[in-house]
């Protein structure tokens, strides 16, 4: 084979054959080396929550109101965060401190025993959302009772679990799965039903004589005020307690007990 030279041959050495095998023997040693592929350290400088974290100067927080009917005054439960790694990728928020405040002076030292404790266990960082679950397992033995919305508390240990939980979701520690447009459908569906039959009630009624049309007419009329303005806000007077979302919305339809919140019925 000829080879045509360009450039001009500046020097020039006779290669022997144990030279041409041993570069033969190089190249093939450098294919079947191993490939390094650099691995990418994780970052040593993210901070994550522990007791040693200290305290800011400045702490980011919201203040809840709790209107108990078992005490006289409001509750206020403040809790305040503290923000990890900010200005970076890793940014987070996390709880720090907790606080109850209240003119009631009547149950000021288990209040002060459970923010203290509460407080600790957020710095100890980690998973702190068994908090929710715990607090609301708390049953008062005098009874529980329905706040706005009619959303039943067993206590007011229990409501203040309802509080770290809405703010724990707030800053994202406690993912809520949202209803679905289908299932959203499925409720206000139901709903409608509900409204429907009970305002055909009246005229049912009036084939058993004017008093009884008026008693069907007056009792309709109560149900829905409770309806607007009731503890039961957006449900029925004579709604039931729905076990899955804790909120008095369960009636009777068709025969089967259905939750006009959430949707559950106990036929399925």
């Amino acid at each position: 084979m000829t080879i045509k030279i360009n450039k001009k041959i500046k020097a020039y050495s006779v290669q022997k054959p144990e030279d041409r095998d041993a570069a033969i023997a190089a190249a093939a040693a450098a294919a079947a080396a191993p490939v390094l592929v650099a691995v990418v350290e994780p970052e040593s400088n993210i901070v994550q929550m522990h007791e040693k974290v200290e305290r800011p100067e400045v702490l980011i927080g919201n203040t809840y109101k709790i209107k108990s009917p078992l005490v006289e005054h409001a509750m206020y439960v403040t809790i305040n965060d503290i923000v990890l790694n900010q200005g970076t990728a890793h940014e987070l928020r996390r709880p720090f401190e907790v606080f109850i405040n209240s003119k009631n002076m009547d149950h000021f030292q288990w209040i002060v025993a459970l923010t203290r404790i509460m407080s600790a266990v957020f710095r100890k960082g980690g998973d702190v959302t068994f908090l929710v679950d715990e607090m609301k397992a708390v049953f008062d033995p005098r009874g529980g009772y329905f706040k706005a919305g009619g959303v039943y508390m067993p206590s007011i240990v229990a409501e203040i679990g309802s509080v770290v939980e809405e703010h724990l979701k707030s800053i994202g520690m406690i993912i809520d799965p949202e209803l679905s447009d289908a299932q959203r459908a499925l409720i206000a569906e139901k709903r409608a039903a509900y409204e429907n039959k009970s305002k055909k009630k009246p005229d049912a009624n009036k084939l058993s004589g004017d008093l009884a049309g008026a008693g069907a007419d007056s009792a309709l009329r109560a149900d829905e005020a409770a309806t607007e303005a009731g503890e039961g806000a957006s449900f029925p007077a004579t709604a039931t307690l729905c076990h899955k979302c804790s909120t008095k919305a369960l009636v009777l339809m068709d025969g089967c007990q259905t939750c006009l919140n959430c949707g559950y019925s106990k036929c399925g």
